[in-house]
């Protein structure tokens, strides 16, 4: 197989330095030239990604960890991409773009697409899989790197000589790459039958995500991708908003999968950025709405409060206050804002499974609801981006904070990983607010929820490769879990939001002494502060239980120890190395008996 491999890479090799040479033949005929650069610049990408996936594994097989951005063979692909392009691509050629714009994007998409790949296999950036699997644990994750990599390098041949060809047969081309990943699914269920157990993911679930990827690399490869119908990039926008006005995106079911806990479609409220300002600074809320677990709180809440589980109707989120607010002093007021409503009921979580109740059932689809809306919400920027920018659409340029109240704040820490790892949006802060999933330590907290719900709400493909048994659902652990997959970049940080009292938090997890909670919140903040990307911003009102603080003027303007809430959030996204923790004691000891002092020195 490895053979075969690279006697491919030498075709493509030689083919593209053919392409390179007539390209370069006849500089006065544009078509041609650009012709030639959408054809060498395709193929460059592709023979980057081969490169990038074998030095993945030779770096896990030989160190025990993933590549960096200094490694040979990194240095190597980069460089090998970089004069293909400038050898057969002049300033223009491709969208429009620079040659150094061009070649920016490509290795940014080679990295990002590869890196994706080796961290779904191995368990994060931080490779936490590897080091405790066993010689044929690590010879199946080898195995099902490597066919997911030769799966990417057979599609991207069909697809590049599609595209590039006078006339297509599409349809042979999509059952082709249909066929070829049911085989990639069955080679990776034999070589690795164990696979399931060390990522959460099956064979065929793998190759999906691999097969999401193919359609992302698609769209960049290529300046119109739109004859093949890729899932990902500019070709996929249905709907594109006005500049500066909330507009309510649908997501139809047969489309893209999504589903209300009413049966309805999904929906969406986006508001692009106001002209002048970029659009790819990006600010994005998780509605709260609490949950409902068991037969009776689930039939209450769809008799009596139907709206819950539906989204089309939930309104554009013209907050007055805090964070969402327009107004001069907030500094997000002009960033791209996206507004997901919470109609499922799972915080954000349900992996596409119907719940059955006996005489009723309730859709389960809070995480294909968030991961497709966000897909969309990238597909748009990119659209736009590439339309009207001079550098087209980079993620990894974009600048996110992500996050959401309540049940979105527990959303938030669920979802987070996702964004990074496989969204590969590597600039984006968590803000979770009022939602720290904190457990109780009796059999009716959070962590022994977590055993019931992961397999009635179809959890287990949507929690990330270093969390599979689904432990993470608890907010401290999660933080722990995560803390070494974190700053990476700078922005890469939890922004934990909260203030002290709050009963409807503490209810939420299920906390019946309010003492207790906040005890519980105090030790929480003590024993993970410290941890590389954890950062705390508690505000101290024990007068008043206060629920979400972010979107509150009095809090998001107000003070802790000194530091306004506004400037920690913004010096996140601006300066993310100068925030720290900040929290007070307050007057709690003596307004809440039994409450104790911060277990640790406060900033």
């Amino acid at each position: 197989m490895l053979y075969v491999l690279r006697n491919t890479k030498s075709i493509s090799l030689l083919l593209l330095a053919v392409a390179m040479l007539v390209g370069c033949s006849d500089s006065s005929n544009n078509e041609t030239s650009t012709t030639n650069c959408g054809q060498a610049a395709a193929g460059a990408l592709q023979i980057c990604l081969g490169e990038y996936n074998e030095a993945q594994r030779e770096c896990y097989e030989n160190f025990g960890s993933a590549c960096d951005a200094g490694s040979a063979a990194y240095i190597s692909a980069n460089d090998d991409l970089e004069d293909a392009v400038r050898g057969s691509c002049n300033d223009g050629d491709f969208l429009g773009l620079s040659q150094d714009a061009l070649v920016g994007r490509f290795q940014a998409s080679c990295k990002a697409q590869s890196d994706s790949l080796a961290w779904r296999t191995y368990g994060g950036p931080q490779g936490s899989i590897w080091p405790g699997a066993s010689d044929e644990q690590r010879a199946c994750l080898q195995d099902a790197q490597r066919t997911a990599s030769d799966y990417f390098n057979n599609a991207l041949d069909s697809i590049d000589q599609c595209l590039n060809a006078d006339d297509c047969d599409v349809a042979a081309v999509k059952a082709e790459r249909k066929m070829r990943a049911t085989e990639a699914a069955a080679l990776i269920g034999s070589s690795c039958p164990g696979l399931e157990q060390l990522i959460s993911l099956t064979p065929e679930i793998y190759v999906e995500r691999a097969d999401d990827q193919i359609d992302c690399i698609m769209s960049t490869a290529h300046e119109d991708a739109s004859e093949l119908s890729p899932t990902c990039g500019p070709s996929n926008v249905d709907t594109m908003p006005v500049r500066g006005e909330w507009t309510q995106i649908v997501l139809e079911n047969d489309k893209w999968g999504t589903m209300c806990g009413d049966g309805s479609d999904y929906a969406f409220q986006l508001r692009l950025a106001p002209e002048g300002y970029p659009v790819d600074r990006v600010l994005l809320s998780l509605a709260g709405g609490g949950v409902c677990l068991f037969e009776e709180d689930c039939r209450n809440s769809l008799a009596n409060n139907p709206e819950l589980f539906r989204a089309l109707d939930d309104p554009a989120p013209e907050f007055a206050e805090g964070l969402g607010g327009n107004t001069p002093d907030n500094p997000f007021a002009t960033w791209t804002q996206v507004y997901f409503p919470y109609c499922n009921r799972d915080v954000f979580i349900g992996g596409g499974v119907v719940e059955s109740f006996g005489d009723f059932d309730l859709p389960r689809y809070g995480a294909i609801n968030l991961r497709s809306s966000i897909r969309n919400v990238q597909d748009i920027l990119w659209k736009l981006m590439d339309e009207s920018t001079e550098t087209g659409f980079r993620p990894d340029e974009l600048i996110a904070l992500f996050g959401g109240f309540s049940a979105g704040a527990y959303g938030t820490l669920y979802n987070y990983p996702w964004v990074l790892d496989d969204l590969q949006w590597p600039r984006t802060a968590a803000y979770p607010d009022a939602g720290g999933a904190l457990d109780n330590g009796t059999p009716a907290g959070i962590s022994s929820l977590a055993p019931i719900k992961i397999p009635a709400w179809g959890v287990q493909p949507y929690l990330p490769p270093y969390c599979v048994s689904g432990e993470c659902i608890i907010g401290p652990v999660n933080y722990e879990i995560i803390s070494p997959r974190l700053k990476q970049v700078p922005e890469q940080q939890y922004l934990i939001l909260s203030n002290q009292k709050d009963n409807t938090q503490q209810g939420d997890a299920f906390f019946t002494d309010e003492a207790l909670w906040i005890n519980t919140m105090r030790s929480a903040y003590c024993e993970t502060k410290d941890l590389s990307g954890i950062q705390w911003y508690l505000t101290s009102d024990s007068k008043n239980s206060v629920h979400v603080v972010s979107i509150r003027d009095e809090f998001y303007y107000g003070e802790v120890a000194g530091e306004r809430m506004v400037d920690w959030l913004w010096r996140a996204v601006t300066d993310p190395d100068s925030i720290s923790d900040w929290a007070e004691e307050g007057d709690f000891v003596t307004d809440i008996p039994g409450s104790n002092p911060f277990p640790c020195e406060l900033p």
